[in-house]
């Protein structure tokens, strides 16, 4: 048997295991980001998925601050109060001749737009956890599209790794087979079973990358087991076409929502620091006569000492504390919006050079070598390092479409609104 036949041979085998694929990978459902995003809570879904551990707390911690509203729009209650006099003495006082009693109803009446105040205090509260309520949705959308991404990834570097297993196993038995009718030195059995032993080691970092990436993001929505397998074909993640640092941005309005929160606290501060009269009106009655008598009076705390100044003094530097942290959230919004606009551009053209240019053109220089080699014309080394660059422009595309796709799910979260 001629040389070149035995390298065809070889080589047509080789190609077969390369073309491999797992029919039962395929024949599992996968999941989807859309069914990712659903199970997460993010977008409805036509089946009702469980509460998301991550969602009720702000969700909570929204219903809160609105009964906070409810109550701070109550007034304070009327006081009831009932006193006996004179029981029990001695002398004219003995028993209860000399008794009176005293049946009285007072209520306190807020002043210095106490009320108003409060109200006003509470709504901004409430539109702050509203809206870091919507935040938080934002940041759950933003995690799940990620570890979507790296999940995917995952499962197409556990492709990759399991294709280079495949070949380099063929390309031990070519070798084999190659050193036992002396087409080749024994050194070159040696080198391919190396190849294998490293490929194999490299899968099994695959799968256990794959399972940790499965596990991340099923951990999302509250799951203590893996995800189902997710594909290894990148999902198109579009982010916002234009993306403006505008006042709508999410991360700005609920800066700004706490500021306004702290500037209406001082208002309510203030006015806690105007005494509130009580006005009260009862009835007597002399048990000695057995006469009646009504009465009325009024009490005011004195605001000698305490005007509520320290409370005041307090609100007023948490205000000059969110006014900079709203500054603080507008340039720094700024400019991860821009960052993240350059770097998803640059990483889409990545993907675009790699996808178009870089790996047809591995796969026709592998092409070609396996063409020489079947004519005697390259060794087996040579089909080898053609595939090895082939595979590595595969793994920078896998991370190119990866970084992509993190990128993408940023300028989302930056666009949120």
């Amino acid at each position: 048997m001629s040389a070149i036949h035995w390298r065809g041979v070889l080589l047509g085998g080789l190609f077969l295991a390369a073309q491999a694929t797992t029919v039962a990978a395929q024949e599992r459902e996968l999941l989807t980001l859309e069914a990712a995003l659903a199970r997460a809570g993010i977008v409805d879904s036509a089946d009702e998925p469980p509460e998301n551990p991550r969602l009720i707390g702000p969700r909570a911690e929204a219903d809160a601050a609105r009964a906070l509203v409810d109550q701070a729009r109550l007034r304070p209650n009327p006081e009831i109060a009932f006193e006996a006099e004179n029981i029990a003495g001695s002398g004219a006082f003995s028993g209860l001749q000399a008794t009176e009693y005293t049946l009285s109803l007072s209520q306190r009446l807020e002043l210095g737009g106490k009320r108003g105040a409060r109200v006003r205090a509470a709504q901004a509260e409430a539109r702050v956890a509203t809206l870091s309520g919507a935040l938080s949705v934002a940041q759950l959308g933003r995690s799940v599209r990620e570890r979507y991404v790296e999940a995917v990834a995952a499962a197409a570097r556990l492709e990759l790794a399991r294709d280079i297993v495949e070949r380099n196993r063929e390309l031990a038995r070519i070798a084999g087979v190659l050193v036992d009718v002396g087409r080749e030195p024994p050194l070159r059995s040696l080198r391919a079973e190396a190849a294998l032993a490293e490929a194999l080691a490299e899968l099994e970092a695959a799968l256990a990358a794959d399972s940790t990436a499965r596990n991340a993001l099923a951990a999302l929505w509250g799951e203590a087991t893996p995800a189902t397998d997710v594909p290894s074909v990148f999902p198109e993640i579009e982010p916002p076409a234009t993306l403006l640092a505008s006042p709508s941005a999410l991360r700005l309005q609920v800066a700004r929502a706490e500021r306004e929160a702290a500037d209406a606290a001082i208002a309510r501060e203030r006015s806690l620091g105007i005494p509130d009269p009580a006005i009260s009106a009862g009835v007597r009655r002399f048990e000695e006569s057995r006469d009646q008598a009504f009465l009325v009076g009024v009490s005011i705390p004195l605001p000698l000492r305490n005007r509520n100044q320290g409370n005041i003094a307090a609100a007023e530097a948490r205000l000059r504390a969110a006014t900079a942290r709203e500054a603080i959230a507008r340039t720094d919004f700024e400019l991860e919006v821009t960052q993240a606009r350059g770097q998803f551009l640059a990483a889409e053209a990545r993907v675009e050079t790699l996808a178009e240019t870089s790996l047809p053109q591995a796969e026709e220089a592998l092409r070609l070598v396996r063409i020489g080699y079947r004519n005697g014309r390259f060794p087996l080394i040579e089909v080898l390092a053609a595939a090895e660059a082939r595979d590595t422009i595969r793994e920078a595309l896998i991370q190119a479409q990866e970084d992509r796709g993190r990128l993408a799910a940023t300028l989302i979260w930056l666009g949120a609104q």
